[in-house]
């Protein structure tokens, strides 16, 4: 038997968390065809916005943007840089330091993936300033609980 009680605070359909985990979930399968195309992971697109936003940053830097491990994206940019979409070398200034600079085959692929952000508000099926303000609310969320950890 089992035991029900009415404690609606414990429902998963009640759940931010969930609402937010399951919505990811079904973002990064809309944009896995258009990855494809590209020959990206969606990891693997998020690093390369990162430099095509800002070439010749460290991988700590990238993995600051990212809210990651530099330990868990080594091994994803090792394999753009095996694609040769991105050039890793050692900083002058420390060579502890890890540089990426975007290759020009890198640069190529940018030019391939201008047309995904319209794909991916044709899928939303919202207009671009209803997910702009849905962007800005979660963008907001995240900071505040970034703050709290």
């Amino acid at each position: 038997m089992v035991h029900r009680d009415s404690c609606s605070d414990l429902m998963l359909d009640n759940q931010l968390c969930f609402a937010l985990y399951s919505t990811s979930l079904l973002m990064t399968k809309v944009y896995k065809p258009l990855l494809k195309e590209l020959g990206l992971t969606y990891p693997q697109y998020l690093a390369m916005l990162v430099l095509w936003e800002e070439d010749g940053l460290t991988v700590g830097t990238i993995s600051s943007r990212l809210l990651t491990d530099p330990g868990s994206l080594t091994p994803l940019l090792k394999r753009l840089e095996t694609e040769g979409l991105v050039r890793r070398t050692r900083s002058d200034r420390d060579e502890r330091s890890v540089l990426l600079t975007v290759t020009e085959k890198g640069w190529g692929l940018r030019e391939q993936a201008k047309a995904i952000p319209s794909c991916i508000v044709g899928s939303a099926g919202q207009s671009v300033e209803q997910l702009m303000a849905l962007k800005r609310q979660i963008t907001d969320l995240r900071d505040n609980l970034n703050k709290s950890i």
